[in-house]
Order: C-alpha cells, then structure tokens, then sequence
C-alpha cells in the first residue's frame, strides 16, 4: 500500500531529527529538513551557532555522515548549515536558551529568566510572546507560571500557520519542568489589519483635474470637426460659380512666360469670334428696322391716297 510506504519515510526522517538534534546537543538548532536530490539525500540544519556544528576542519560534519549511512541506510548524505540572523524571533532558540539558564541557576531564577526573554524578544521587533514555564516550581507542587507582552493570535489560521511555537524540557533536581514559547514575528499580515488614506481630498482633486482635461478634449475635437465642415462648404459654392472664361484667364497667368506666348493668338481668335458674332447681331437687327419703317410708310401713302379720293 501507498499510505504505508509514506508513514515508514516519515517516521524514518523523524528519527534522523532526533539523532542529529541528541548529537549536537545545545547548539541552538532552529529546524532541520530533509530533501531527495539526484545525488542522494540533502540534510538542511538552521541553526545560531554553524561553527560548533562543523567542528574543527569539518570533523563534527563527517562523523555525522559516516553515522546516518550505517545506522539509516543513507547513500549519500550532504550536510547543508544555514545561519539565522535574527535569534530571539525563532522560538525553538528562545525555549533552548530558557532551558539552559535553568539547568544552569536552577529554579529560584526562573521570574528573572522569563521576563529577561520577554524584553529580548520584543525589542528584537515581535509582535508578541508567551513563555509557559510547568512544574515543581518553586515548591513541591506542580505549577505553570505564564509570562506574557504584546499582541498574539490565540485561533485562527493565523494562529496556526502564523505564530511560530516551541516546546523544550529541563532536567532539573526536583523533576522535569517545561517550556512553551509561541512568537509572533513582525512579518506577519493579520487579516483584520485596516490601512487608512491619510489625504483623501488630493483623490478628489486628482478625479476633477482628469475630467476637465476630458472636457477641454472633447470640446477641441468638436470645434475641430466644425471647422472642418465648414470650410468645405463655401468651396463648393465658389467652384459652381466660376465661369469658364474665368478658370482659362487663371491657367494663362500661372503658366511661364514661352507658354503665354504661345496662347495668345487663342485669346485673339476667341475675341475676334465674339466681335462677329456681335456684328451678326447688329447687322440683323439694322436690316430689320428699314423694313418695319417702310411698311409704316406705305400704310401712311395708303391713308392719305384714301383720304385724298
């Protein structure tokens, strides 16, 4: 079955966490993560203090490999350290550190210890801490004392994925005491966090500035489109109303000084046509006023013969 085979590679890489967390003892191991690469299989340890876990000329590094091959079947096993800036915002440093003033000044301390953490951790920049510290403390009965400052999500997502938490054990004379620590990092988006606009009146002026440069466009667009309209209109008109002679007086006068030479018998020739057809007229109309006088005449001979007789 599937579901088999992923339970025995988790429990596998569960105990190979916890080998390597026992061997190096109190070195301030934040995390360990495993990974499969071509090469074989890649062992990733965040930790505060790198120096202690390579050892001299890398012999801390090489005993550890030589370990996960026999007792874990590991191919080829490669060690990666990475370096934690920041100390006092990973949890699993902060319980570690509580853990180990404990077992050093014993339980008398254990206020001073706590309020010390609190103090690091939040001018370290967190948003809040909780430090639970359980059992014979002080006395013979079991206690839990909880030290607290700041803002921390208790449900939620937030809560969940979000607050970074640690869970560490003391081995002290009177019995075993333990420490939870839950951080939350400034990091962290919370999702009723509101943002208020601290200039609103600049929106709206922005908005009014953009519609009158709309305005003042459109209104340029419209005057250009009438111009346009109206220019053409009286072009028309004027082409309708230019003659003929007019528009071949205009050719003339554009063309060089050779080519109006050149048409000048042309304009005679049309003129001398023009001047006939006028003679025409005017002999036409003198031949017609003799006859119309004389047919008057003879009317008035004919009145006076009759008058006469």
């Amino acid at each position: 079955m599937i579901e088999r085979d992923f339970i025995v590679q988790k429990t596998r890489e569960f105990y190979i966490k916890k080998f390597i967390e026992k061997k190096l003892g109190n070195v301030g191991i934040s995390g360990i993560k495993l990974k499969k690469i071509p090469l074989g299989e890649k062992i990733i340890i965040e930790t505060s203090r790198p120096s202690l876990i390579v050892g001299s000329k890398g012999s801390n590094i090489k005993s550890l490999t030589r370990t996960l091959k026999k007792d874990f079947n590991l191919e080829n096993p490669q060690i990666e350290i990475n370096e934690i800036k920041n100390i006092f915002l990973d949890a699993n440093i902060v319980a570690e550190r509580i853990v180990s003033s404990l077992e050093r000044f014993g339980s008398a301390r254990f206020k001073g210890v706590g309020h010390k953490m609190l103090e690091s951790v939040i001018h370290a920049g967190a948003l809040g801490i909780e430090i639970i510290i359980s059992g014979k403390i002080p006395g013979a009965r079991a206690k839990s004392w909880r030290f607290y400052l700041g803002y921390l999500k208790k449900c939620g997502d937030v809560a969940v994925s979000g607050v970074r938490k640690a869970n560490k054990t003391a081995l002290l004379k009177s019995g075993i005491i333990g420490v939870k620590v839950s951080i939350m990092p400034p990091d962290l988006v919370l999702p009723d966090n509101i943002t208020l606009l601290s200039e609103p009146v600049q929106i709206i002026e922005e908005i009014k500035e953009n519609i009158k440069e709309a305005e003042s466009d459109k209104k340029k667009t419209s005057v250009k489109k009438k111009k346009s309209t109206r220019k053409k209109a009286p072009a028309k008109k004027k082409e309708s109303k230019v003659n003929d002679e007019e528009i071949k007086t205009k050719v003339i006068e554009k063309k060089p000084v050779k080519e109006e030479v050149k048409e000048e018998p042309k304009i005679e020739e049309s003129v001398s046509e023009e001047e006939n057809k006028t003679e025409t007229k005017i002999e036409t109309v003198v031949e017609e006023k003799p006859v119309e006088e004389e047919a008057k005449e003879s009317k008035t001979t004919e009145k006076t013969e009759v008058n006469e007789q």
